[in-house]
């Protein structure tokens, strides 16, 4: 089997800015950041729709979780970017370039936005950020998203990223705080020789 790893993600990589945010990596050594990553992952919302394979809810395994994202950023298959307001420094959700293969180019992203952020096309901008990013500065060909079906709101976001639908996975994340159940996935994907999106002007 090919080695997917990539070498270590360059620090000296531009941090992405444009359409009023700012992505930055994600401290583990922050409280503020372990107290931030921990209200978004305990979530009702993110609940709804997620499932993570390791389940933690208290600050250390907030920490714990933010030092495995630094260690694969090391390892070069993931990149972990804490949205923020590009003026005010406030932090309003996440986005990351995961399970990075070098070898195929390809990456999957995901994010989540803070409540209180909701509602004022956090997630699209930063989605059009990001993808950029990898695009430009990985050289990434493919980057592929999936959510539960049903997930009308990142369906949305998906479309308007330039990330058409591709069809359902059946079966292939786990249904809502469970392990012993399962729920189809909605793929999309974007190729870096597709059309740039426009600027989203937030309708």
């Amino acid at each position: 089997m090919a080695d997917t790893r990539g070498h270590t993600l360059d620090p000296s990589l531009p941090e992405p800015r444009g359409h009023g945010l700012h992505l930055r990596p994600w401290d583990a050594g922050s409280d503020a950041d372990a107290a931030t990553w921990l209200r978004g992952c305990l979530d009702p919302e993110f609940q709804r729709w997620n499932t993570p394979l390791k389940q933690w809810a208290d600050l250390s395994g907030a920490r714990e979780s933010l030092r495995a994202r630094a260690r694969e950023a090391e390892e070069g298959v993931a990149a972990s970017f804490r949205v923020t307001d590009e003026e005010s420094g406030t932090t309003l959700g996440h986005i990351g370039v995961n399970e990075i293969n070098r070898p195929l180019r390809l990456a999957r992203v995901g994010y989540w936005v803070l409540p209180e952020a909701r509602g004022r096309g956090v997630a699209t901008r930063a989605l059009l950020l990001a993808s950029r990013w990898a695009f430009t500065e990985l050289g990434l060909h493919r980057l592929e998203l999936g959510h539960a079906l049903g997930h009308t709101a990142s369906c949305r976001v998906a479309e308007r990223c330039g990330y058409p639908s591709e069809g359902t996975l059946r079966e292939a994340m786990f249904e809502a705080g469970r392990r012993d159940a399962f729920r189809d996935v909605h793929l999309h994907a974007r190729l870096a020789t597709d059309e740039e999106p426009a600027a989203y002007d937030g309708r």
